[in-house]
């Protein structure tokens, strides 16, 4: 059975440093919900606390609608895969699996039939007296969501699981891991800074950065409406233009810059710090245009990444500005050197504050 898990106000100190910053967060029973940052964010101190192997400095968390205060480790219903994975390789498979149920008392009958009724939800059914060294790391990686699961949690803890595998690999067991996720029903929180994860395998997603929550959404949102500069640049890819913001109506806003002015959808709590954000497939370079959000540039470069082309162009005042174009055969690539106008819709344009305090998207 799976449960919720609720963080109230939470905050992590080591010393003088804050790792996590009053962070306030509800997590639904059955979902799919990844932590989403850079190293050092505070993603996995959440994961760790959540487990029960650091303890807050202040704020609560509850799972299933219990506080976890003065819980250990072994009297929370969660489990807990880490980046190593930290397989015994002198047992076969399925007392890898069974390890748990044997601390708990469970006969070794009882433990071998239920190793192989996991092995089989994990698509492994034949490798039960295999030994570690005979899998693959993918292989490896269901093994140990299988011990995982053996005994029944309500939270399953992932801390970057597939960070040691290769890209095809990854790709792979992103698909596996939310298909066990989905016959399972239970509740997974993930902690990645692989954006592409994160969007691929999430209910929703919360971005940090500096032990703050800075955005709490489903992955189309977090990637085609950010909430701020930080989700924008670190989630995609992004142009961004600087300069300030001259003037505001109907949710819209008229940015000025070094090469003029443009228009752009308004973010939150908008300031004299705003940039400008335009992702790459949403510019189009075009002969000539009327469109207001227009820029002349020059193609400097052009790189083929195989189910796109990213074209480099550059303004007159020497800012670089990307598009990006499906490799469909269908639309035509520049030659280098070719002088053109970088054209973006106003609703693709998000006018953004740098950062949102936790407090604003917790109360959210």
């Amino acid at each position: 059975m799976s449960a919720s898990v609720e963080l109230q106000n939470v905050c992590a100190d080591f010393g003088s440093f804050r790792a996590v910053d009053d962070v306030s967060l509800s997590i639904e029973a059955g979902e799919f919900f990844s932590f989403l940052g850079p190293s050092g964010c505070g993603k996995t101190t959440i994961l760790r606390m959540v487990s029960g192997f650091v303890s807050p400095t202040s704020g609560t968390i509850s799972i299933g609608g219990r506080d976890m205060r003065d819980q250990r480790p072994n009297q929370r219903p969660t489990a807990l895969i880490f980046q190593n994975l930290a397989l015994f390789p002198l047992m076969p498979v399925w007392e890898n699996i069974a390890f748990g149920l044997e601390a708990r008392g469970v006969d070794k009958k009882a433990r071998r039939k239920r190793a192989e009724e996991l092995l089989a939800l994990v698509d492994l059914p034949d490798a039960a007296d295999k030994a570690v060294s005979q899998l693959s790391g993918g292989q490896k990686q269901r093994v140990a969501i299988a011990r995982a699961l053996a005994v029944e949690p309500s939270v399953m803890l992932l801390d970057e699981p597939l960070s040691a595998l290769d890209l095809k690999l990854r790709q792979h067991m992103r698909a596996e891991l939310r298909a066990i996720q989905k016959r399972t029903n239970v509740t997974f929180i993930y902690i990645t800074h692989d954006q592409g994860e994160a969007l691929a395998m999430s209910d929703r997603v919360g971005v940090m950065s500096h032990g703050k929550l800075q955005q709490v959404a489903p992955p189309r949102e977090i990637y085609n409406t950010p909430a701020n500069g930080f989700v924008a640049a670190f989630v995609g890819e992004s142009n961004i233009f600087t300069g300030t913001l001259a003037g505001r109506s109907d949710g819209f806003g008229d940015f000025q810059t070094a090469t003029g002015v443009f228009r752009g959808r308004l973010g939150r709590d908008v300031d004299a710090s705003a940039k400008l954000y335009v992702r790459p497939e949403h510019v189009t370079l075009e002969a000539a245009t009327s469109q207001s959000n227009s820029i002349p540039v020059e193609v400097t470069d052009i790189a083929f990444e195989g189910n796109f082309i990213s074209i480099q162009t550059v303004d007159h005042a020497g800012r670089t500005i990307v598009s990006e174009t499906r490799n469909d055969g269908i639309g035509t690539v520049p030659d280098r050197g070719a002088k053109l106008f970088a054209t973006f819709d106003i609703d693709k344009a998000f006018i953004l504050a740098d950062e949102v305090t936790a407090a604003r998207v917790a109360a959210e």
